[in-house]
């Protein structure tokens, strides 16, 4: 049995080691026991300072905890870290340092992003849009969305024409693109009040403007002088005919704006409509029309001939098959804001078959209008030609017209000229055989432009007035369209096919100041000075 006294003397000795302890090493555990500085159970400073490091790898940042804002005051973590690591909060208008960069965030060199970080940049602004783009974050197109067309092939510029946007609702079918900047036949004033001359492009190139020999050409003249020449011819009891032929049948379009934008500035009055009070039957039809900008005056003819019962198919075919692809687009834009129509839908109303089929490929104004050919592809669209149409029971129509409402002049110059090798006769035989009605008075048109614009004209002119009695709207249709373009060479084309001048047989069919004005076209305006 152990002494009492040796019992008491082992515990007072284990007491005394305790306290020794205590003093030498204060913050060690002993027992498990004791508590640190800020109340909680105490741990030893290595075990600390693993959990610690286990701890800062967790949340993400270089060491510590961030400092919070439902920490920052009372109980929980201090404001400043007893251990010294720096506060965490990211500094103002800045995201910490994105992971994967060796970058220095607040005084620590961290390897890892903090939990959802971004790059260290400023904060985006709060309505961004992609590079390049605007606020609604789609890319900016140009209003309208159409490609422009080709400048070249218009009409010549037609000054303070027909305005295809004037009183046109918001809200209606979808628009064809705002009308080109057409090529001016030199036809205006420019800014110094003279006039300018561009080269013609020789007739039957097949390029996109196609331009031949006009006879009105711009000349020098003083818009001012002119509309005062007009103002005296139609002042008083009746009016001067010649005067007006004198100025009006020698000037371009676009000069014929300008004189009437000056009338109205110096007297007040509009000049068609006081043109109009002084002239009567075919001379103010004339007249009229060589005041109507060209694409509104093709409006106008195309919507004549489809309007009422019936259908004028010889102007469809005459406009549709001749025009370039800027003057189609032009008279389709002034179509729909003349009319409230699209020109595409009315040729479809008003006509049908492979005739519609064919005045539709015109309409989309889609020619290619350059000059390049292919010997090679012709001759192989020469044959399919001949496949489609002679050499089998029936005709493929869609052959025919996917070829010549689509290739340029200079080609199917040379497609009609191997098909003559292939079949030993021409293309317009081929094509009087194979078709019948409309559709065949459209392809032969098409043919007889393709091969000589000139004669075409020549030919529709000399049509007008044979027989008994002119259809004057076509004769003055003719001859103002193409007075600007190539009336030179249809007048030429006129007398080579018909071995007679055309002002004579214009001459045997008209008569007073209507014949006058129309001679005064045909000849020109070649003897003034030109620019």
């Amino acid at each position: 049995m152990p002494n009492f006294g040796d019992l008491l003397m082992k515990g007072a000795k284990t007491v005394l080691d305790q306290q020794l302890n205590k003093r030498q090493n204060p913050n060690s555990a002993s027992g498990g026991g004791g508590q640190n500085q800020y109340g909680g159970s105490s741990y030893d400073q290595a075990n600390y300072n693993q959990q610690n490091s286990q701890q800062n790898n967790m949340s993400g940042f270089g060491g510590g905890y961030p400092q919070q804002d439902g920490y920052s005051g009372g109980g929980g973590y201090p404001q400043q870290n007893p251990y010294g690591y720096p506060s965490q909060q990211p500094p103002s208008g800045t995201y910490p340092a994105q992971g994967g960069q060796n970058s220095s965030y607040a005084g620590q060199n961290s390897p890892y992003p903090p939990s959802g970080g971004f790059p260290n940049q400023p904060y985006p602004p709060q309505s961004s849009a992609y590079p390049g783009q605007n606020q609604g974050g789609y890319p900016q197109i140009g209003l309208g969305g159409y490609q422009e067309m080709p400048s070249s092939g218009g009409y010549p510029s037609g000054g303070a024409g027909y305005n295809p946007n004037i009183g046109q609702p918001s809200q209606s079918m979808p628009s064809y693109p705002a009308a080109p900047t057409y090529p001016s036949m030199g036809s205006g004033f420019n800014s110094s009040g003279s006039f300018h001359q561009p080269p013609m492009h020789p007739m039957g190139t097949g390029g996109g403007a196609m331009f031949g020999n006009p006879s009105i050409r711009p000349i020098g003249s003083n818009a001012n002088a002119d509309a005062e020449t007009l103002r005296k011819a139609m002042k008083g009891l009746g009016c001067d005919n010649a005067k007006v032929i004198s100025v009006l049948c020698a000037r371009t379009n676009m000069q014929r704006q300008e004189i009437a934008r000056a009338f109205k500035v110096m007297y007040g009055k509009d000049l068609i409509q006081e043109l109009k009070s002084e002239l009567r039957g075919d001379f103010e039809d004339l007249i009229i029309a060589l005041m109507t900008p060209p694409a509104q005056y093709d409006a106008q003819q195309l919507h004549r001939a489809m309007a009422g019962i019936g259908t004028k198919e010889s102007v469809l075919i005459e406009i549709m098959t001749s025009r370039t692809n800027a003057q189609i687009f032009e008279i389709r834009n002034v179509y729909r804001a003349m009319y409230r129509s699209d020109l595409e839908k009315d040729l479809i109303s008003e006509t049908s078959g492979w005739f519609k089929r064919l005045l539709v490929s015109m309409c989309a104004g889609g020619r290619d209008e350059n000059n390049f050919t292919d010997p090679l592809r012709a001759n192989q669209d020469a044959r399919k030609l001949y496949a489609a149409g002679e050499r089998r029971l029936g005709t493929d129509e869609a052959c025919f017209n996917s070829i010549l409402a689509a290739q340029n002049y200079a080609q199917l110059r040379l497609v009609f000229d191997e098909y003559q090798k292939v079949s030993n006769h021409s293309i317009e035989q081929a094509i009087d055989a194979e078709f019948s009605g409309d559709i065949r008075d459209g392809m032969m048109a098409l043919c007889t432009v393709i091969r000589n614009r000139g004669a075409y004209f020549a030919k529709l002119l000399h049509d007008s007035m044979k027989g008994l009695g002119t259809r004057d709207n076509d004769l003055i249709r003719l001859v103002v369209t193409r007075s600007e373009i190539d009336l030179g060479d249809v007048r030429n084309e006129f007398q080579r096919l018909y071995k007679t001048p055309l002002e004579n047989m214009i001459k045997g069919d008209c008569s007073g100041s209507y014949k006058d004005g129309l001679i005064a076209l045909v000849h020109g305006n070649q003897g003034a000075q030109h620019f």
